[in-house]
């Protein structure tokens, strides 16, 4: 039995995803420099069954490699004048369906607070500790995670308090804020899309001293029969992650008030711009219109 098939048979979910990334340019685009973030990187849990990165016109040179974090990450240069971009990444994917998490037993959160502060946390822990360009310090952030964050409480009990009402108090609107929208802003307004109520999560746990870790990946275009189709399908979808000791990252989904988070992950960062899917330099162009669609299904 050959491996991939020796990793279909395991227990989870298997899902194909197509992700297709479209510009198109008013002038010709005369040469192009782009990085994407649009393969699926394995770890325990999920198993990237195959995977491949198509880009429309060829590129002169493309390659992958890994980034900082461990995601896969595809660069590739254009040199040939054109006035469209297509990049498609199709992938199989294997994830362990989680299991529901028992929020009592873990321990105080002030306890996860102390082993950061003191250095005995994982490197790849500690890294995710501190205020980074979208998720920075805010006393907003510190008060509203102080709501959930009471003393002694425990760890997952709070974070589930704190995914819990993000998803109650702000307001998802996909034309309310852009990537440059400072977090300022969003916290004040209560408004919109997952990637800013992922960083919302992240800047909360970071300012009562604890580690906060952003995703993105997918959810399911078209969810099983008997359950409610989820806000990002069709989309890349974005959340958060809080280490807890003894049992890692414990993924939550404020948009969608979900904890653990079934999605399936692409990368993992500080924040969006660490695992943003698809930039670059071009010399022209002028205008340009972006579009973009997934497709997730069950295979």
């Amino acid at each position: 039995m050959d491996a991939q098939k020796r990793s279909r048979d395991q227990a989870g979910s298997h899902f194909s995803v197509t992700h297709v990334t479209t510009y198109a340019y008013a002038d010709p685009v005369l040469r192009a420099h782009h990085q994407a973030w649009l393969l699926p990187r394995a770890f325990p849990g999920q198993r990237v069954l195959s995977s491949r990165l198509t880009v429309d016109p060829q590129p002169l040179r493309i390659e992958t490699n890994q980034d900082w974090f461990g995601n896969r990450t595809t660069w590739f240069e254009l040199a040939a004048p054109h006035r469209r971009l297509t990049v498609t990444s199709h992938a199989e994917i294997s994830r362990d369906d989680p299991s529901p998490l028992d929020l009592a037993p873990s321990s105080p959160w002030e306890q996860a607070a102390s082993e950061l502060a003191s250095g005995d946390a994982p490197f790849d822990v500690q890294e995710f500790r501190f205020p980074s360009p979208l998720a920075p310090n805010l006393a907003e952030a510190e008060a509203y995670a102080r709501q959930s964050f009471q003393p002694n409480r425990p760890l997952l009990e709070a974070l589930r308090d704190l995914t819990r009402r993000i998803h109650a108090d702000f307001k998802f609107d996909a034309l309310a804020t852009t990537v440059a929208t400072p977090l300022a802003e969003v916290f004040a307004q209560r408004h919109g899309v997952c990637q800013d109520f992922a960083h919302v999560g992240i800047a909360c746990l970071r300012a009562v001293g604890l580690a906060g870790r952003y995703q993105s990946g997918y959810l399911e275009t078209t969810p099983p029969k008997g359950r409610p189709r989820l806000v990002g399908a069709d989309a890349s979808h974005a959340w958060f992650a809080g280490w807890c000791p003894g049992l890692g990252w414990i993924e939550a989904d404020p948009t969608n008030n979900l904890m653990p988070a079934p999605h399936v992950t692409v990368a993992w960062g500080r924040d969006f711009a660490d695992v943003t899917p698809l930039k670059g330099v071009i010399l022209g162009g002028g205008a340009q219109r972006l579009t973009v669609s997934v497709e997730l299904a069950r295979l």
